[in-house]
């Protein structure tokens, strides 16, 4: 059903009006890569890979998987295959041969996109992914397929043809590469192409984004032309952007934030992509907003802390800077005044969503009074609904009971831009959505104005002797008594004997800053709730080893280590009710 106010277009639709009214303007800039599309160019290229999916025998609702860092390619692939109707599945770089082998035997993947490797430093460290090495190991019987053939895998049935974005002169036998994969093009008439794109409706699924398992394996979210649009120009209108505006991109293409809140936000806007790296770098961020003179950046909190912490980040020009979107995690009070008075991002704003709300469900406005856009993530975006719900009376009864004005539940969502389902798992769709309302399994409140904020996961809530303690409640409060010191925190619950659990906090201190875990807890002693008081505290120097692709910090990991620091993996292995 068409909602009232939203868009009726296709993202096929949107790349040909672009390319009329914006012909000659940038679309993308690769910096690093020194490769610039204007519309008109943009359009061409994904015509012609558009053109040679069809050769490869790729139908309406077929399955293209990618798995790549930012490449120019994946941005083409994406439009491409939203032109012809074909569904684009997107793997995290960082997934290894476990989560790669379920990916593409869940999704019926018939194509997939691919770069050879990728490597990723963190800290000391460089992390190399062979991807041709790991698509081996996962699939043995591939070295035997024969050249330019259709695979035919008893491990992957549908799998027809792998196509190599970063081909070299020795590719293996049974890829393909770019330029080949383009070349399959030619033989498929305009008159085809043009048929297959006029046949995409609103309805139809353009994307499957696998959340990120942390509750098993993941599950692919399947959001539609409709959904994504409308959330894309939702997010676009609320930043102002438009076609004057260049929009640098940091943010990792397989996930929501790069292909819809960069991508298409830009594509319904007019505005440039700019893309600084194929992945996460402060410094060629810096330098890409300086040189491309860019008026918005997104991020996740970590990536704005290491632009702000880069040692010569006084000499870049930022001045360009009016907005942007920080998103995926909760956003420190500290932090946003650094980015709107260091950075001068005076209109950036802060969203709050989910990838099964293709992505955005609440976002602050640039014209919120500053004590909303540094302590909410604002108020529910245009024909989206929200409510708080008492979670516990739900899982109890299966009632739905809305909570009150400042009362902590659970964030209920809906809206055209909720998924239609997690792909071939109806079960969980099932607990996921209830009568039309998204369960987002975060925790929150609603203030008297309409101002949600976060207060955490649910399933990371620690109980500490009967008393529920909210990580994100106590992260803040940290970050408010030793803003001067603490960079970066992150709070989550360990085991205890008696308690059952108490918190732990990780802390990266501020370059040049000393601080030590007895006088954070004797100050805290003053100012918390004994419950909410750190009893473990660790020191790091950052947190880039704990990173995955999208920005996030992998908390579950960091626990796991502390707890076995600690000493207490028996402790944890005890069930409580």
């Amino acid at each position: 059903m068409l909602a009232k106010g939203l868009i009726k277009k296709t993202v096929g639709s949107f790349l040909d009006e672009n390319a009329r009214k914006f012909s000659n303007q940038n679309a993308a800039v690769f910096v690093d890569r020194n490769i610039k599309y204007s519309w008109r160019e943009l359009k061409m290229a994904c015509n012609r890979a558009a053109r040679a999916f069809l050769g490869l025998g790729i139908k309406r609702g077929d399955h293209i998987a990618i798995w790549a860092t930012n490449y120019p390619e994946w941005l083409i692939a994406q439009f491409a295959a939203a032109e012809i109707g074909a569904v684009l599945v997107t793997i995290n770089p960082e997934w290894k041969a476990a989560e790669l082998k379920y990916v593409l035997k869940q999704s019926d993947s018939k194509v997939l996109v691919m770069i050879e490797e990728f490597k990723k430093s963190s800290g000391d460290k460089v992390h190399r992914y062979n991807y041709l090495e790991i698509l081996e190991e996962v699939c043995p019987e591939i070295t035997k397929q024969a050249a330019d053939t259709n695979l035919k895998l008893k491990e992957f049935p549908l799998l027809e043809r792998v196509i190599l974005i970063t081909a070299k002169d020795k590719k293996p036998a049974w890829a393909i590469g770019w330029p080949e994969f383009i070349r399959r093009g030619e033989g498929v008439g305009k008159i085809s192409f043009w048929y297959r794109k006029s046949q995409v409706s609103l309805f139809d699924i353009c994307l499957i984004q696998y959340t990120s398992g942390t509750t098993g394996f993941p599950k692919g979210a399947m959001l539609t032309h409709y959904g994504v649009v409308n959330n894309a120009l939702e997010g676009a209108r609320n930043m102002e952007l438009s076609c004057c505006d260049r929009l640098c991109g940091p943010v990792s293409y397989f996930h929501c934030f790069g292909s819809i809140m960069l991508n298409l936000c830009c594509l319904v806007s007019g505005a440039t992509m700019v893309i600084p790296a194929e992945h996460f770098n402060a410094r060629k961020t810096l330098e890409a907003i300086e040189k491309e003179k860019c008026t918005a950046l997104h991020g996740v909190p970590t990536m704005f802390i290491a632009e702000l912490a880069y040692p010569e980040f006084e000499r870049f020009n930022l001045t360009s800077l009016r907005t942007g979107i920080i998103a995926g995690a909760p956003c420190p009070i500290e932090l946003m005044k650094d980015i709107v008075c260091e950075m001068g991002v005076e209109k950036i704003t802060i969203v709050y969503g989910l990838t099964e709300a293709s992505p955005i469900t609440h976002q602050t406005r640039f014209n919120d009074p500053i004590k909303y856009r540094t302590t909410t993530v604002g108020k529910p975006i245009e024909n989206t609904k929200s409510k708080i719900v008492d979670y516990k009376k739900f899982e109890e009864t299966g009632e739905v009971v809305e909570l009150g004005v400042r009362e902590v539940g659970e964030i209920w969502v809906s809206g055209s831009n909720i998924m239609t389902c997690y792909y071939k798992k109806p079960e969980e769709t099932q607990k996921a959505i209830v009568n039309g309302w998204l369960r987002t399994g975060d925790l929150g409140t609603k203030d008297e104005n309409g101002y949600y904020k976060i207060i955490g996961r649910l399933k990371d809530m620690i109980i500490v002797g009967g008393h529920n303690v909210y990580p994100a409640e106590v992260e803040q409060g940290l970050l408010e008594l030793f803003g001067n010191y603490i960079e970066a925190v992150q709070v989550f619950g360990v085991p205890h004997e008696t308690l059952q659990e108490v918190v732990a906090a990780v802390i990266q201190l501020k370059t040049g800053k000393n601080l030590t875990a007895d006088k954070i807890k004797n100050k805290c002693k003053d100012k918390m709730e004994w419950p909410k008081i750190p009893k473990h505290i660790k020191f790091v120097e950052d947190f880039s080893s704990m990173m995955v692709g999208s920005g996030k910090i992998k908390k579950s990991e960091l626990k796991e280590a502390f707890i076995k620091e600690l000493g207490l993996e028996e402790l944890a292995k005890i069930k409580t009710a």
